[in-house]
């Protein structure tokens, strides 16, 4: 039987559990006053039968691994004397054989032995795992379901469970960003250990190729982040220039023109468009919008790229307008009726009561929403890729070919990589550059919010 089997078995015993937990509390309502209401008792009863077994499985799944392996490796002989890389090699081997990866016909028979012993080792972990969460499971179900009685604060324990649960999903996931940004934060300090930081937020060039050889003549690389940014910032522009208006107009019609039925169809199909995969709007871009630019361009004698910024920021714009218009139409339905009929009491059109009362009361929420659809531009890849070019060129012409931060990190990334030179730790200065550009953003979205947000009673 498969071990993931065991978390399934565990959980349909705890639907039993809560069953009987839940009747026995319901066969003490009529001689005594219960502290809690009979629920209560069955979720007590469901979690004391369930939660144990779980975190078991857990542990089991997070370190049976590393357990089984080093107790393997004290068979192998000579294995406590090798160093850390043959070890890791090693140790590779060994779960190769016994995942049955492995087509080669000369195996080490101390190697296929000590693979052998994984297998049984593993087998009667297995048995032994299932053994010890069954009986946890049903200790704890006969444990919560004599203890159940009138006086039983049920309520008070499983709404503490609760809290630390939610505390501890809070807490994973702070230390998952936290991990997150360490570790760019720690590639990009060696990054910078090599390539100065002046260099790279002030250089104008950014060719990041390097010598393989020391003898060899090439480029020594020029990692100037400027050209990169003002590719991204000149997408992002033309991308907004397209979606506000566009999503905000849209936005004022269906909340303050359209009727219930129009409203119901449209706004659903406008919101269809966000759950379009970026590939699609690439190709879209590449196939259709680009090659009709670059053809009207020279139509009128201009020089037109066929990978251009305004082929790629004009698909981007399409792509963010139903983010810019949800949140817009949120925001404004979110503005009192009572402040309109005010204004419609006044004798105010109603153009105006939108331009003098609606919109002044949503800004905020209209500006936060504008400002998340910004960094959503600006982590943008696909788009970009395959619309506006690889070239990391620094112009105003959006005609011409540009690049973006997020294209050049995948580029560096691409392929066989030494993590160790300035080319792919580039990569991680370009990505914390990209944090720290989206983070100031953000922040000041929530401060605009919470600025001039206004409450209404």
């Amino acid at each position: 039987m498969s071990p993931y089997l065991f978390p399934v078995l565990v959980l349909g015993l705890a639907s039993f559990a809560w069953w009987q937990g839940r009747h026995r509390a319901f066969s003490l309502v009529g001689r005594h006053k219960l502290h809690s209401t009979p629920g209560y008792y069955g979720v007590l009863v469901a979690l004391w039968c369930s939660v144990p077994p779980l975190v078991i499985f857990l542990f089991w799944l997070s370190c049976s691994d590393s357990i089984l392996t080093a107790l393997v490796l004290k068979t192998l002989p000579g294995a406590d004397q090798l160093s850390p890389d043959r070890l890791s090699l090693l140790v590779g081997d060994l779960k190769n054989l016994v995942a049955g990866h492995t087509a080669a016909r000369n195996i080490d028979p101390a190697l296929q032995l000590a693979a052998d012993r994984y297998q049984e080792l593993r087998r009667i972990g297995q048995v032994s795992l299932g053994l010890v969460m069954a009986t946890v499971a049903l200790a704890g179900f006969f444990l919560a379901y004599t203890r159940i009685r009138p006086s039983l604060r049920a309520r008070n324990h499983v709404e503490r469970f609760i809290r630390w649960m939610l505390i501890l999903c809070s807490t994973i996931a702070v230390f998952t960003t936290l991990g997150i940004v360490l570790s760019v934060l720690f590639e990009s300090i060696r990054f910078f250990q090599q390539v100065p930081l002046t260099d790279f937020l002030f250089g104008l060039k950014w060719s990041p190729q390097m010598a393989m050889r020391a003898d060899q003549a090439g480029s020594s690389g020029s990692f100037g982040a400027i050209p990169v940014l003002a590719g991204t910032f000149m997408i992002s522009g033309i991308a907004m220039t397209v979606a506000v208006p566009i999503g905000l107009m849209s936005a004022i019609y269906l909340s303050e023109y359209a009727g219930p039925r129009f409203r119901a169809v449209v706004k659903p199909m406008l919101e269809i468009l966000a759950g379009v995969p970026t590939v699609v709007y690439g190709f879209f871009a590449a196939l259709v919008v680009a090659p009709f630019i670059r053809g009207f361009g020279e139509s009128l004698g201009l020089a037109v790229s066929s990978e251009s910024a305004l082929a790629a920021g004009l698909v981007m714009g399409i792509m963010i307008i139903p983010f810019v218009s949800s949140l817009s139409d949120d925001v404004i339905n979110a503005v009192p009726q009572a402040l309109r009929d005010g204004s419609y009491g006044l004798g105010a059109t109603r153009s105006e009561t939108i331009k003098n009362v609606v919109l002044p009361a949503a800004l905020p929420g209209i500006v936060g929403g504008i400002l998340l659809a910004v960094s959503r531009a600006i982590g943008e890849t696909m788009i970009v890729v395959m619309a506006a070019g690889l070239s990391a060129r620094l112009t105003a012409n959006p005609l011409e070919a540009v690049t973006t931060v997020t294209v050049q990190i995948v580029t560096l990334l691409v392929g066989d990589q030494e993590f160790d030179s300035p080319k792919t730790l580039a990569a991680f200065a370009l990505g914390l550059l990209l944090f720290v550009v989206t983070l100031i953003l953000n922040v000041i979205a929530l401060y605009v919010v919470r600025r001039y947000r206004e409450e209404y009673e």
